[in-house]
């Protein structure tokens, strides 16, 4: 039992290619399965949390794969996104909302090392749950736009509205904001730092 949240954070980072390679093809069917393999692989992350804290299983492996794991799924899927369309899903907007999450998740896995508890707010846990959701949205826009079909009148009036740029500039403001609020909350991390 103790290796199976190890074994779940694997799954999630074998998963994220697979979902990304599918989703690049140009067949709704392709891009519908890639979602499904997305969603499933973001259900493995509930349960090996759940697995972990249930039966008190933490190992420095574990540490390290899990937010990594984490990361490469939703890294995945936001690379996908301007591929889509950019003009609505622009590369600078995804750079710096990959920047922000590996700086985040680089301090917490240093202060996990210190054994120091890094202090979260409710934005953070809002960004990720907005990021999720906006995700969705954007896959499922993706998937069905120029493809002919009678929800793909739908997904292109989306794109051309540019109601997904909106929510991408918003969904990065939040994640930035975050960044800089983790970094506020927890400045007592960047001190003990500077005196080791």
């Amino acid at each position: 039992m103790k290796n199976v949240p190890n074994i779940l954070s694997a799954v999630r980072i074998v998963l994220a290619p697979i979902f990304l390679y599918l989703y690049l093809q140009d067949q709704l069917i392709l891009q519908l399965i890639s979602i499904v393999i997305f969603t499933i692989a973001a259900i493995t992350d509930y349960f090996d949390g759940h697995i972990a804290r249930k039966h008190e299983i933490e190992s420095q492996m574990g540490v390290f794969l899990d937010p990594l794991a984490d990361k490469v799924l939703t890294f995945s899927a936001f690379i996908v996104l301007p591929f889509v369309d950019e003009s609505q899903f622009p590369w600078w907007a995804v750079i710096a909302i990959i920047a922000r999450d590996v700086f985040v998740t680089l301090l917490r896995i240093y202060s996990k090392k210190q054994n120091i508890t890094m202090k979260t707010r409710m934005t953070a846990k809002t960004k990720t749950t907005v990021q999720m959701v906006f995700l969705y949205i954007g896959l499922l826009v993706g998937a069905f736009a120029k493809k002919g079909f009678i929800l793909s009148t739908y997904a292109d009036w989306i794109l051309q509205s540019g109601i997904m740029f909106i929510l991408m500039l918003f969904v990065t403001g939040l994640t930035l904001y975050s960044g800089l609020e983790y970094v506020y909350v927890n400045r007592t991390l960047f001190s003990k730092t500077n005196r080791s």
